[in-house]
């Protein structure tokens, strides 16, 4: 029964787990240098270098494959973002830039996947809802943050703060979106730096406020 389930030391599972990744990483790359008009199932395949059933092992639309690489884009964004201020110093501005730059630099160090996440993200009704709500799962996420940063210890924290994170990480996708489109003539590091004045600016000063 092992040698069934296991071929050259990979169980079944873990072949479909490379061959899902193969698929995503091949989703990458159409995307984010030809467009989302290019993906097709013949395409994704070939780039992928596998047979179109594999496809369908996994997917069952073009939405699917974009569903599954915008949130894998996403879970490494989290990851970024987190890890970023976990090794920041202890101090409200050192915080702010050390996250926003490592989730400014994860998704444009590599100009496709902002491309995905921030400009194919919206390319259908279906893909507008899912950027919407990882969207709130990233104002959440802020949230939580600057509740543990500034010690806030109410059972029902003040609805400013979603409101206010909110607001930041919605205003961020739009510049974001504008400066990958050449509106925005600001280097990398220019608009991490104002990105960072803002956030400390509206974290702060809400902070004083319910102090």
């Amino acid at each position: 029964m092992t040698a069934q389930r296991t071929y050259g030391g990979i169980s079944a599972d873990q072949r479909r787990a490379q061959r899902r990744t193969a698929l995503l990483d091949a989703a990458l790359e159409i995307v984010g240098t030809q467009g989302i008009a290019k993906l097709t199932v013949s395409g994704l395949c070939a780039q992928a270098g596998l047979n179109e059933r594999y496809y369908y092992e996994n997917f069952d639309s073009r939405d699917a494959v974009l569903t599954a690489l915008t949130d894998r884009i996403a879970e490494e964004l989290a990851v970024a973002i987190l890890g970023g201020l976990r090794e920041a110093p202890d101090d409200p501005r050192a915080k702010a830039h050390s996250a926003i730059a490592a989730g400014i630099h994860m998704l444009t160090d590599d100009p496709r996947k902002a491309k995905v996440a921030l400009i194919a993200g919206m390319a259908t009704p279906e893909l507008r809802a899912r950027t919407t709500e990882t969207i709130r799962v990233f104002a959440r996420m802020v949230a939580a943050e600057g509740i543990d940063f500034y010690g806030i210890t109410e059972p029902q924290p003040d609805p400013a703060i979603f409101f206010r994170a909110t607001y930041l990480v919605g205003g961020l996708v739009q510049t974001l979106t504008t400066w990958l489109q050449g509106d925005l003539p600001l280097s990398k590091e220019e608009l991490i730096e104002h990105t960072t004045d803002v956030f400390v600016l509206l974290g702060e000063d809400l902070a004083r406020r319910l102090g």
